[in-house]
């Protein structure tokens, strides 16, 4: 059975993550089949897509598979990362993206669904990004990413923290477009689709390229993106990256030493 699911019925496309046994983890089969799955919706007639989980996930994606982490020493998600390749093909689509969330979102899935143009979530759409638990560096351009749609303090605070932010609060801050209620969700979300579907997909795509190219113009010198990767390096080199690998797979709390 395929880890994504592709259905297109007229201008509304969905990709639907379809591993519910491990809590929709970003596995690298999982997220290569997502990005040829991206490339199935590009070439139909769809002018939307909706990204989700199976109905009644109570989990949308449980973020990067920890079972895939790599040895200390070895950079966890490099630019060639499938996780990386997804990102970057998704910042290409030309058809509005919206992420429909019945549960909560962690780790690297929050990058995933940040990435989306449009959110859309219930009150157990929460977000956790959970880095710091185990000990995991967090790759500078997904830092990047996640400052394109977070203030600095909040980012911070998600990641330092590595507790999850509640529906309500994300709503407020403007990082979910709507809350609904649970068994709305499918209806409204659908309702919103066939509405941009039936606007100017030229217009509508034009708009799109405008306001992510000028959201992303916030250029980093190059020295400062070496400086940031020697820093990462430090952290996938550590002994807490191991500790905290080690105490995932035993399903016990790590215990963190900093060095």
């Amino acid at each position: 059975m395929s880890l994504i699911e592709s259905k297109i019925n007229g201008f509304v496309a969905q990709v639907i993550i379809n591993n519910s046994e491990k809590r929709n983890s970003l596995s690298s089969v999982l997220l290569n089949d997502f990005i040829a799955a991206l490339d199935i919706v590009e070439k139909s007639e769809a002018r939307v897509l909706i990204i989700r989980a199976t109905k009644h996930s109570k989990v949308w994606s449980s973020g990067f598979n920890i079972d895939e982490l790599p040895l200390p020493g070895v950079d966890p998600v490099p630019y060639n990362h499938p996780l990386e390749k997804l990102i970057r093909r998704m910042q290409v689509v030309d058809i509005p993206m919206i992420a429909m969330m019945e549960g909560s979102v962690w780790g690297g899935a929050c990058d995933l669904a940040f990435s989306c143009d449009i959110l859309i979530g219930t009150k157990n759409t929460t977000f956790a990004i959970t880095p710091a638990k185990i000990g995991v560096p967090y790759n500078s351009l997904g830092i990047q990413r996640i400052l394109n749609r977070l203030q600095p303090n909040i980012a911070k605070e998600l990641f330092f923290t590595a507790k999850p932010m509640s529906a309500e609060r994300a709503y407020q801050l403007g990082i979910i477009n709507h809350l609904v209620e649970e068994d709305e969700l499918e209806d409204f979300t659908f309702s919103m689709a066939e509405q941009i579907g039936n606007n100017s997909p030229v217009s509508i795509s034009v708009i799109k390229k405008q306001i992510d190219t000028l959201s992303r113009s916030k250029p980093v010198a190059v020295e400062t993106l070496f400086q940031i990767d020697e820093l990462r390096q430090k952290a996938y080199n550590s002994n807490d990256y191991l500790e905290g690998k080690k105490a995932f797979d035993e399903r016990r709390k790590p215990i963190f030493k900093g060095n």
